[in-house]
């Protein structure tokens, strides 16, 4: 039978998380501050994994008595890292972006819902028009487009917003509206 201890296992290994909890919290808000702005910004679902991931790593490290604080610091850098990495190619590589990163989802234009990409991206229309009403929107007459941004919020234009050159004109295109 192991040696399993249910209530207290001693003073050293509370000693231990708050000590390894200090050093490994200070570490992952250096490594964010260094990483930039973009880790800290709204989530694409790379920054996502990122962030769900140093927490898990942080927790292991807390709670694990043979993880040294060595392997946890570079566990945190190799992610940093890896999210310097992708975020670099996805600036200088389409064919990088279009495979990790989403893009914008046009759901409503010009007074139509675009049911081909509400469904797609499993919403309905009563979500479009929450977020409407969310942004002072009494009718959705007065909406030129809602889109689904990358980070999974919705951004609703006015029509009065819109203009030449308009900041969802390649959306439109790409539905052929």
């Amino acid at each position: 039978m192991d040696d399993t201890t249910f209530l207290w296992n001693g003073i050293q290994p509370i000693i231990r998380i708050v000590l390894v909890g200090i050093t490994a919290y200070l570490a992952i808000v250096l490594i964010l501050k260094i990483s930039g702005k973009r880790t800290l910004a709204s989530m694409s679902a790379f920054d996502f994994v990122i962030a769900v991931t140093i927490g898990a790593v942080f927790g292991r490290t807390l709670t694990t008595k043979d993880l040294s604080i060595s392997e946890a610091l570079t566990a945190f850098v190799l992610l940093a890292l890896l999210q310097f990495i992708f975020s670099y190619l996805e600036n200088k590589s389409r064919t990088f972006k279009r495979i990790f990163n989403t893009t914008p989802t046009l759901l409503y234009y010009n007074g139509e819902f675009i049911q081909k990409n509400l469904h797609k991206e499993r919403l309905d229309k009563s979500k479009i028009i929450g977020a409407a009403r969310k942004k002072g929107f009494g009718s959705m007459d007065d909406i030129s487009a809602v889109i689904l941004e990358i980070d999974a919020t919705l951004s609703v234009i006015g029509k009065s917003k819109e203009g030449e050159n308009s900041t969802f004109q390649e959306l439109v295109e790409k539905n052929d509206l």
